[in-house]
């Protein structure tokens, strides 16, 4: 259920909410804006963005956009633009990297590739109507991409076949990269605990901010015997969930999203699409 943000909320309307945080990069900033409502934060970091152990295939995709050049460019992560931008500051090629980006057209599955193509100066061509693949689909069905190049950014785990489909179906000549990797960040004994706490009904809320964080949790139980403690926490634990993509991974995993915001998928609007559920009695 989509609910969104507003209301009458109270500075203190999370008081006495236990919810389990399993962001990584932002954890504190995210935790932060819960606690100041006064919930009582679980920290289980679970995965963290880490840098390819060989650059290459990156270096190489570059070497094409500074060569050969791309008509156009399919960006589905902010994270993804910032570790390209990484590589080529490594190889002195920075401005460079800039100047050919700005050349071609650039379409952005999301609010977060929009920002950082802002941050080396770049605006996108056409941002996708919905923040998932089937968005970016929609957005390229209207183009003729007969003959153009197209660099496509992908995100690790996920060699996205359908995207790659819909860029040939529309006669462009896909290039793709994935330029950075997941590790596993938390330990898995605190994954464990957060399991069964969530079995327990010891937790209001799960807080999903990226997809491979329902992945891990679900991967822990069937490797750790915990599969039917994860069913019944999943089932009785409220889940709120930053956006569409992620939603999609917490159904597939068995469990039933409670709160997400309608439009903008930041932490920001998710803290406040829980605060308002819990505002309108949902509590």
């Amino acid at each position: 259920m989509a609910i969104t943000a507003g209301g009458d909320l109270g500075a203190g309307d999370l008081a006495g909410k236990r919810i389990l945080v399993p962001e990584s990069r932002d954890l504190d900033l995210f935790a932060g804006m819960m606690e100041q409502h006064g919930a009582e934060t679980i920290r289980c970091p679970m995965v963290k963005i880490l840098d390819l152990d060989d650059p290459a295939p990156a270096r190489q995709w570059l070497e094409t956009l500074l060569g050969e050049g791309f008509d156009d460019i399919v960006l589905l992560t902010g994270e993804g633009l910032r570790r390209l931008m990484k590589v080529a500051r490594a190889i002195d090629r920075e401005a460079d990297t800039v100047a050919a980006i700005g050349r071609a057209r650039v379409f952005v599955r999301g609010p977060k590739p929009v920002k950082a193509l802002r941050e080396i100066g770049c605006t996108p061509y056409r941002s996708a109507p919905a923040p998932t693949t089937d968005g970016v689909i929609a957005a390229l069905a209207t183009e003729d991409l007969a003959g153009r190049r197209v660099g496509v950014q992908l995100y690790p785990d996920n060699p996205n076949e359908p995207l790659l489909d819909a860029v040939r179906a529309r006669g462009g000549l896909p290039v793709a990269v994935t330029p950075y990797r997941y590790a596993n960040d938390s330990e898995t004994g605190a994954v464990q605990a957060a399991i069964r706490e969530m079995a327990e009904g010891r937790i209001d809320f799960v807080a999903f901010t990226a997809s491979p964080q329902v992945r891990r949790l679900h991967e822990v139980a069937d490797a750790c015997g915990l599969g039917d403690a994860f069913r019944e926490g999943f089932a009785r634990t409220r889940i709120a969930a930053v956006g569409p993509v992620v939603a999609e991974a917490v159904e597939a995993a068995g469990g039933t999203v409670a709160v997400s915001p309608e439009t903008t998928f930041h932490m920001k609007p998710l803290v406040n699409a829980i605060r308002k559920l819990l505002a309108d009695g949902a509590g």
